[in-house]
């Protein structure tokens, strides 16, 4: 849940609960003072009737039959009202009602709750002197008032609180608008970029934490920027040493000639040029590796042509090889399904890529065998598949292929000469500009490595 979600949230709950308790509070007073109306209502058209009654000559009340008394100033408002004579202590003599009233006799003095014909009835009974004055309405006529005053209050009131919500939602969203431009600004800052973070307006609350941000980004420039010092510096003080040590085999090999050394001798001093080889090999694996990891991506890459940098990648493979081992490399062949495609990729990177993927093929590739490097077009990419015939790998294996310094022991005799870095630098490159390494093992024998990257351009042609 996100912060303005959540702010809104919780303010919009307190808000909503805090009112409608006091709407219930307010409804039910209202309530109260709706029945006390009513209730008043009743006892004043009882003393109205009253009075009229009062102005009547005495023989006008002495009268026997049907009630003759019209009372439809009563009936006009709803009201159900009887007029009748005390006869005694138990004799109740009707002389005049409404059309609506219902046969009120047994109700008692002042206020009660009867029921006649099925219907609930309030009402109010006043007797002055012989004349009893009876008033009633219906119960439901007067629930039915209560929900329409509750109605017409609560959809202004449901309104009000919905239009409170979205004003919410938009005073919080303003009120974290700081909030956002420190986000956009952290968003739009590339990641080796050594400038201070820029000034934001903020109120004083904010800006503590945009201040303990701009301090974090000074530390974390002076983090990465100590790592490349000490690359840098690893990087000169390592080849230094490695480039006397290669030259000084060079010479100790030129100076003795083939023959002038005995055989032992003569395969250490040959096993001592390939360490020497690997041991360079690895270090420029090492420091590529980790300037990928630690440089940022950049914005604009120039675009670069994926047939030429396979055939730089195979041309740079085949030539190392013999330098390492001294032995003859497989022949390694190119298959391009199009022979004019970009990619938004560095070209050093990516004959790098190629050349780790081609090493390891060849590494593991019987010497009678061949690799074969294709080049196909798919929609909106470009796949670099390298094909070998060496051992394979597991489905275990492949999993852990593209880890750090793992490697798998060639079965053709020739040893391991990889550091366990080289699809580890191919997966890194293919993940840094949107691509991706998958590694599968063949029906038959050997593996396929697909490397895919983003494509631009169109096809020109086949070979």
């Amino acid at each position: 849940m996100t912060l303005r979600l959540r702010l809104v949230a919780i303010i919009g709950l307190s808000l909503s609960l805090l009112w409608s308790v006091v709407a219930v509070w307010m409804f039910m007073d209202v309530r109260e003072q709706l029945r006390s109306a009513l209730d008043e209502r009743l006892a004043a058209s009882a003393r109205m009737v009253a009075g009229l009654v009062a102005r009547l000559p005495a023989e006008n009340l002495r009268i026997n039959g049907p009630p003759v008394l019209p009372l439809d100033v009563i009936a006009r408002d709803g009201l159900a009202c009887e007029v009748s004579l005390v006869r005694g202590e138990v004799g109740i003599q009707p002389i005049a009602r409404t059309a609506t009233s219902p046969d009120l006799q047994g109700a008692a003095l002042g206020y009660s709750n009867s029921v006649y014909g099925d219907k609930s009835w309030r009402t109010y009974v006043l007797q002055v002197g012989e004349v009893r004055i009876a008033t009633a309405d219906r119960t439901d006529a007067r629930e039915g008032l209560l929900r329409e005053i509750a109605l017409s209050a609560a959809v202004p009131f449901a309104v009000a609180m919905a239009g409170s919500l979205v004003l919410l939602w938009i005073g919080v969203g303003r009120g974290l608008a700081p909030i956002e431009r420190v986000r956009r600004a952290l968003l739009n800052r590339r990641a080796d970029a050594d400038a201070p973070l820029p000034a934001i307006e903020a109120p004083p609350e904010l800006q503590p934490l945009i201040d303990t941000i701009a301090h974090l980004l000074v530390r974390v420039q002076d983090a990465i920027e100590r790592e490349r010092r000490f690359t840098d510096d690893a990087a000169h003080e390592l080849r230094t040493p490695l480039t006397a040590i290669k030259t000084h085999l060079q010479v100790l090999r030129l100076a003795c000639g083939e023959s002038g050394l005995p055989g032992t001798a003569s395969e250490s001093l040959a096993n001592a040029q390939q360490g020497v080889a690997r041991l360079h090999r690895t270090l420029e694996q090492l420091l590529l590796l980790a300037r990928l990891e630690g440089a940022a991506k950049p914005e604009q890459t120039h675009q670069v042509d994926a047939l030429q940098a396979a055939q730089q990648a195979i041309t740079d493979a085949s030539a190392g090889f013999d330098q390492e081992t001294r032995t003859i490399r497989p022949r390694v062949a190119l298959s391009a399904a199009t022979t004019e495609v970009s990619l938004a990729v560095p070209e050093t990177l990516l004959v790098s890529a190629l050349r780790n993927l081609l090493d390891n093929a060849l590494r593991h590739s019987p010497g009678a065998g061949s690799v074969v490097l294709q080049i196909e077009r798919l929609p909106g990419r470009v796949a670099f598949c390298v094909l070998d015939e060496g051992p394979g790998m597991t489905e275990a294996e492949v999993t852990q292929a593209a880890q750090r310094f793992w490697r798998h022991s060639n079965s053709n005799g020739n040893g391991d000469f990889g550091s366990g870095l080289g699809l580890s630098i191919v997966d890194a490159i293919a993940r840094r500009y949107g691509g991706e390494l998958r590694l599968t093992p063949r029906p038959v024998a050997g593996l396929e490595a697909r490397l895919c990257f983003p494509a631009e351009g169109s096809d020109s042609g086949q070979s």
